[in-house]
Formats: C-alpha cells, structure tokens, sequence
C-alpha cells in the first residue's frame, strides 16, 4: 500500500506541501488536499482589492486542475477534527480520511479579542473581508467622513495596514476628498513603521543601532495623516474605534487589521495546538508531540522573540509560508524513504528578520533579533515590482512550480 500524504489547505502552504511532496515522490505517495474553499487566493493583493484596482478574478484561480494534473487528488470540504493518534481527518460531510502524514496549512481566522470589528470594520485579511471592504468604500465616496485605519493588539500584518492606509490617503486624493476626510491610523507599535516584534531598534539586542523613525513620522504627517501609536483598542462601535485610554476615533469607514488564531477543531486534539488553536511545531515543522503530524504557515506556532508594551504577533509572510511547506515535504519524504527528518529552518526566518552585515545583507540571522537598518523608500519603481511579483507568484503557482523562489 502507498504512503498517504493528506494535507490540509489549498492555498500558499498547503499547495506548495502538497505538490512538494508529490514532485519529490512521485508514485511512492498518494496526496490528498482537503480544502473547503478549492480556489487559491493571492492574498497580498487584497490591500488593493477594495479600491478596484483588483478584483476577485484577477487574484484568484481554481486548483483542481493545477493539483490533478500533477496527479494530486482534491477534497472540497472543511476538515472538523483530527486524529493524530489515529490518523484520521473528519470531514464536515461525515467523511473519514486515513492518513500516515499529515500537513496541517489552514490558515487563521480572525480571533474576537477586540469587541465590534467583525461587526462594525471591515479588514483585507481575506477575500470576503476585501471584498466587505471595497463596498463600504463606494459607500464612503458617495458620503464623505472621517476614516479610522486600524492594527490590533496581538495583529501580525502591519505591511498591509500601511500599505492599506497610504493607498486610502492616495485615492481620497485622487476623488478630491482629502481634505474633507480626517484619516487615522491606529498601531500597537511604539512608533510607526517599526512592524511588530523583531522591528529595528527593538529591545534586546545591546549594541544595535536603532532606526529613527522620524521620516516616516514626516512623511504621514506632510500627507496629513494623524496617528496613535502604542495604542490598544477597547472596541469598535458602529461609528467609532475606542482606544483602551477612552479615546473614541469617529469614522464613517474603516478597515482595522484583527489578530489571528487557529481553526477551532485543532484545539480539540491533544497536545496539538496552543490555546489559539495554533500548531506547536519544531523547526523541522513537525508537530512538538506527533512526528507524522506537520504544519506551516499561519497554522504554525511561531513566537514572537519579544514583546512591547502592546504587544504584537510575529510577522508572517507569503514567502516564508512557502519555505516552510517545502521544509515539511522535504522532511516527509526523507521519512518516507526511511530516514529522519533533517531539514530545518530557524524561527528567525519564518518572520523575515533579516540582519545587515559588514558586506551587505548577509540573510536570516539564526537567532531572533532587530534589524540593524530599515529604509522606506516609496515610488512608482517598487510598485511596479510588487506587480510582477503578483504576476510571477500567480503563474508559478497555477503551473504547480512551487520549488521556484
């Protein structure tokens, strides 16, 4: 009987384990994906998504076809448990599937630990939650009013959230609204840019040069953009943000990034996941508990290597998901083969901190630390680069070449 690799999730992770495993092992294995949702989703993009500057279409495509044609088998439905002892998956349909390996990649969900902001906000986190967002902004270019862009205590994206908020001022700009439209951003971070845990100039780490935020405070404050940095929201109202110091922001839109937790069914299993429902994983990215059990991405358990006075999650990225999820299948099939798992990858990297040395970028420092420099440079150069990442990552993926960079 073939080796069974199931792996759960269809989009960044679990499509890169999924093909990882199948293009190393070949008949060896049979791979299944479980994925309620059988569309990959370019989830970076989202932030331009609610300005119609994409669409639903234009950052998505069906699976099926790239997983079967590399004879992968798909399952459209949700996972709601697991057996690791066992090595069973329980579908939402009654279903079972049997496993020898498992490869957890399902995401996060938004965790409710700020009352209100499923209710009353929008966010970019997800392609429903985008597309929530790009109605409440036609809403907003009909009925001008204040905005309240927004990061949680405990978020982990605070690129999108500024890259969400300097496109806003953008396009306020651009329908002659701006100074009719009082625009705040609200931050957990001690200052702004600083990007949440392993931020340059963080503590920790005697002897680093700290990075002076003050142009980036310039240039928010030159585009007339007020801020609330080490801030913590109490709630969200229907038409206010009320930080936990009183202070309520009034908004006619607004778009706040939450923090995130695991799926549910996770923490049902023993010794599996933290509270958050996320997977406590070792560098090899198996389970800490089960060793035919692995999980990447936002499915993981990473920890932050400090924390500030508000604290914030790790940084978690596209790319480091997909080093991740060839981690795990480079390690299944050396278990497969009757080795043990050998490949690694230091917790450092899956947040993207990234060390300066005295010749340039010298990579993923092992050790979680600040980075020593940071540079914010803005200009037409960097956004046409951003699309032709968009481009290259949806083509790489829909074609099932997920051992590219």
């Amino acid at each position: 009987m073939r080796t069974r690799v199931l792996v759960l999730g269809a989009n960044f992770g679990g499509m890169t384990a999924a093909l990882g495993v199948k293009n190393d092992l070949g008949a060896q294995v049979d791979v299944v994906v479980v994925t309620p949702d059988d569309h990959f989703v370019f989830t970076p993009s989202l932030v331009w998504l609610p300005f119609g500057r994409r669409h639903r279409d234009d950052l998505t495509f069906p699976v099926r076809p790239t997983l079967e044609s590399h004879g992968i088998e798909l399952v459209k439905a949700a996972a709601v448990a697991v057996d690791p002892v066992g090595h069973q998956v329980t579908l939402d349909s009654g279903r079972v599937l049997d496993f020898d390996y498992l490869v957890v990649a399902t995401g996060t969900r938004p965790d409710d630990v700020v009352p209100g902001v499923a209710e009353h906000a929008c966010t970019i986190t997800d392609l429903a939650g985008a597309e929530r967002c790009a109605t409440a902004w036609r809403r907003l270019l009909r009925e001008p009013g204040d905005v309240v862009v927004a990061a949680t205590q405990g978020s982990t994206c605070f690129g999108a959230a500024y890259e969400f908020l300097l496109d806003t001022a953008y396009h306020l700009d651009r329908a002659g609204l701006r100074h009719q439209v009082r625009l705040t951003f609200v931050t957990p971070e001690p200052y702004v840019g600083h990007l949440g845990p392993g931020g340059p100039g963080g503590p920790g780490a005697p002897g680093v040069a700290a990075w002076d935020p003050v142009p980036l405070e310039r240039f928010l404050d030159r585009a007339g953009i007020e801020t609330r940095t080490a801030a913590a929201i109490d709630h969200v109202d229907r038409d206010a943000v009320v930080l936990d110091d009183g202070e309520a922001l009034r908004f006619t839109f607004s778009m706040v990034v939450p923090p995130f937790a695991g799926q549910d069914f996770l923490r049902e299993a023993d010794g599996l996941s933290d509270d958050h429902g996320l997977v406590l994983v070792r560098d090899t990215f198996q389970s800490e508990k089960y060793d035919d059990v692995y999980a990447v991405g936002a499915a993981a358990a990473v920890d932050a290597p400090w924390q500030e006075p508000v604290p914030a999650g790790p940084r978690r990225h596209g790319l480091p998901t997909e080093v991740m999820a060839q981690t795990a299948a480079l390690n299944i099939a050396s278990q497969v083969r009757g080795a043990s798992p050998t490949t690694s990858l230091p917790f450092a990297d899956t947040t993207t901190t990234w060390r300066t040395g005295p010749d340039g970028p010298d990579g993923p420092d092992p050790a979680p630390g600040p980075r020593r420099h940071g540079a914010h440079v803005p200009g037409a150069r960097l956004h046409r680069l951003r699309v032709g990442f968009e481009r290259y990552s949806l083509w790489k993926m829909r074609h099932g070449h997920v051992n590219l960079v």
